[in-house]
């Protein structure tokens, strides 16, 4: 795919060249070092004496790019998004060495929640920065090569993060990134775009948006930790994380998002449906692998891989054809991921030995390779520019807090099960049936995710009136 459309503009045409490789090296990097730091963490908390503390680093870095995902919003859609840019880079490259040069469990966490402030204002202002150098016909292809970026690392990220682990050290896997990054960083800003304020004013803000993503990274943190114990504790800890999310979610959501009501509402909700239904699934399917049919750990992430392959593939052929209404392409999307889903249920049959989700997860990966990148065309095309900031923050906290909803709730089932002393089939065959529904209902937002008129700003928030 060469990204042209037939007026001769193209993604690596002269004008689009620089801007693009900028683009996709931060893209790639942010992604690399969120499947890599999985491989790196053990190796790091054994060395640091800090086993106890093994997942306030992960936390750390959630809760720190919720607020970094508002920040980032507030930055775009009332400054050029080039100095943002540059602040969250360094943020980010700051938190990789503070991590890397880390001498206890306190700095590590420090580093990460840095790098995940950085993380979150970051990919939110590429965001602005496609809305502003990219014509519509050509978004299809950016968004394409985008998908190539997120999912690409997730092939060789904790293979190469394992390899350097082992023969270099931990540490090496924070620092190797910062050269890397600062490279991206200056191809992008050398380029020339970001350096145009958004056209028009963005609608006023509600107060102590800071404070609001604070709460909802602490809700989603909250909810992880209660799905990993099965106690009385667990249930307060969760009825507390549940309330603060949804107070904070009423602050940074366009109104009208659990709705779906149409234009930018549905658009957001149609991420979270799509981004729950697939990591929900794609985090228990190696468990399944290993536990009900005796899989390495190694064979167990292949199907993750062909998932991966699908994802990315797609993704380039949706982006030959920006004609095509992008409502249907993510119709279409939400309809494949359905079918790879329920078809996963396979695996949970022991005498077909867990070989059919070679199949069905590359399938449900198609669906999100033409569904992704159609949510993000569509966001763009239909936001105001002073406004793509805010609503690309919420496009993100939506895809974060449904993926780490539908994670902790596979995890849920499966602790039921192990807690039963019974089969884990039964926790498959529950959680490809919850986790379907999600894909099912994307395919049925999908109509309403192009306003029949814009009546007024959709843009994400005080929600609370």
């Amino acid at each position: 795919m060469d990204g042209r459309d037939p007026t001769g503009a193209s993604i690596w045409d002269a004008a689009h060249r620089r801007t693009t490789i900028g683009l996709l090296t931060l893209v790639t990097l942010v992604a690399f070092e969120a499947m890599a730091v999985g491989t790196a963490m053990p190796r790091a908390v054994a060395e640091l004496d800090g086993v106890a503390w093994y997942a306030w680093p992960f936390s750390a870095f959630l809760v720190a790019s919720v607020v970094g995902m508002v920040l980032g919003g507030e930055v775009g859609d009332r400054r050029p998004p080039g100095p943002g840019v540059l602040a969250g880079v360094v943020a980010f490259a700051a938190g990789l060495v503070v991590a890397g040069l880390a001498q206890d469990m306190a700095v590590l966490v420090l580093g990460r929640a840095v790098q995940g402030l950085g993380a979150g204002v970051v990919i939110v202002l590429l965001y602005v920065v496609a809305g502003q150098a990219y014509s519509s016909r050509l978004r299809p292809r950016l968004f394409g090569a985008f998908a190539a970026g997120w999912v690409l690392p997730a092939l060789v990220g904790p293979l190469a993060a394992g390899l350097v682990t082992t023969h270099v050290g931990w540490r090496a896997v924070f620092l190797g990134l910062v050269p890397l990054v600062a490279a991206g960083l200056a191809l992008l800003l050398t380029a020339g775009p970001g350096e145009a304020p958004p056209v028009g004013q963005a609608a006023p803000r509600g107060r102590g948006r800071v404070a609001w993503a604070l709460l909802a990274g602490g809700g989603i943190a909250a909810l992880q930790y209660a799905a990993q114990r099965l106690d009385l504790a667990a249930v307060g800890i969760a009825v507390l994380g549940a309330a603060g999310l949804a107070a904070a979610l009423r602050r940074l959501l366009p109104r009208g998002t659990v709705r779906a009501r149409p234009g930018i509402p549905a658009v957001v909700a149609a991420r979270g449906l799509m981004a729950g239904a697939f990591f929900g699934m794609d985090a228990l399917l190696p468990l399944v692998l290993t536990e009900q049919h005796g899989w390495s750990a190694a064979t167990a992430g292949l199907p993750l891989t062909a998932g991966a392959v699908g994802w990315v593939v797609a993704a380039q052929l949706q982006g030959r054809r920006p004609d095509v209404p992008r409502q249907r392409v993510l119709r279409l999307g939400c309809l494949v991921l359905a079918t790879g889903l329920a078809a996963t249920a396979t695996t949970a049959v022991p005498a077909l030995g867990g070989w059919p989700a070679y199949l069905t997860w590359a399938l449900a990966g198609v669906g999100m390779g033409l569904g992704m990148p159609s949510v993000g065309v569509l966001l763009l095309d239909q936001s105001p520019e002073a406004e793509r900031g805010a609503n690309s923050a919420a496009l993100q906290i939506s895809d974060v807090t449904a993926s780490a909803l539908c994670v902790g709730l596979s995890g849920v089932l499966v602790a039921g099960a192990a807690d039963a002393g019974g089969p884990l089939w039964p926790a498959v065959l529950a959680a490809v049936a919850v986790l379907t529904l999600p894909a099912l209902l994307g395919a049925r937002v999908a109509g309403r995710t192009v306003a029949l008129a814009r009546a007024g700003s959709s843009r994400a928030t005080n929600l609370g009136r």
